[in-house]
């Protein structure tokens, strides 16, 4: 077999949780998942739809991606992203994908789920906005560098498929974004549903299933806890000052 011409990068991958709360047993001691793809829903609550300025109405889910590489683990203390004067905290519950497939049934798509986390899908709103405006795609608003904080993975064989629950988000000790999973206008199987006719999943690929009502603008120094009742929590922060650029040669 031909050797890599470059060294290959590392894999990423989430800590999976001990298995009760309190448990001795340490994160790294109860396992890494690989992470393949990262996918992404848009406006998946109707509240955050129109603080968005768009109508609620149950369209069909859209999508986009971030790459892997882009997610921080929790307890991070993260540089503040190059490029953005308007950077956005979105909290959201996110799915981990252990059995693959292509045009899953709703009925049947809880059965490839393996996992659930909570994360933040980290957005320069004002990079998003202006690619918006000229009908351009989201990628450099969206799957920047370190732009998907994630905390640590919760199986579903031991926290079943939370449906509802409360999701929020703090910044600097102050709620900002507050709601239920049960808000989501597409469920999780749904969601599975229609991406898995889009692409076909396979085994390591998240996704990140949208964000409530809330978001606003994160500024150097802040402090970003998120949590969802009975799945677990994220905690980020940012580093108070970005570091100096290097004088051009």
């Amino acid at each position: 077999m031909p050797a890599y011409v470059i060294p290959p990068p590392p894999q990423p991958a989430l800590p999976v949780a001990g298995e009760t709360p309190g448990s001795e047993r340490s994160e790294r001691e109860a396992g890494l998942f690989p992470v393949r793809r990262i996918w992404c829903v848009g406006r998946n609550y109707a509240d955050h739809a129109r603080e968005m300025g768009h109508d609620p109405d149950r369209e069909p889910p859209f999508f986009f991606a971030k790459p892997a590489d882009a997610i921080v683990p929790s307890g991070a203390t993260i540089p503040y992203p190059p490029a953005t004067e308007d950077l956005h905290h979105e909290i959201e519950l996110v799915v981990a994908i252990g059995r693959g497939g292509a045009d899953i049934a709703a009925a049947d798509a809880l059965g490839h789920v393996w996992g659930y986390a909570v994360g933040l899908d980290m957005t320069r709103r004002d990079l998003q906005a202006a690619a918006k405006k000229l009908q351009r795609p989201w990628e450099m608003g969206k799957a920047f560098d370190r732009s998907a904080p994630i905390g640590a993975l919760a199986p579903a064989a031991r926290i079943g498929h939370p449906a509802r629950g409360a999701i929020g988000l703090r910044v600097n000790g102050v709620v900002r974004q507050a709601g239920d999973l049960a808000q989501q206008i597409w469920t999780v199987a749904e969601t599975i549903a229609h991406l898995s006719r889009l692409v076909a999943l396979a085994p390591g690929d998240l996704i990140m299933t949208g964000t409530p009502a809330g978001v606003g603008a994160v500024a150097p120094g802040d402090v970003l806890e998120g949590w969802i009742e009975g799945v677990g929590e994220v905690r980020v922060a940012y580093a108070s000052a970005a570091p100096a650029r290097q004088a051009a040669a």
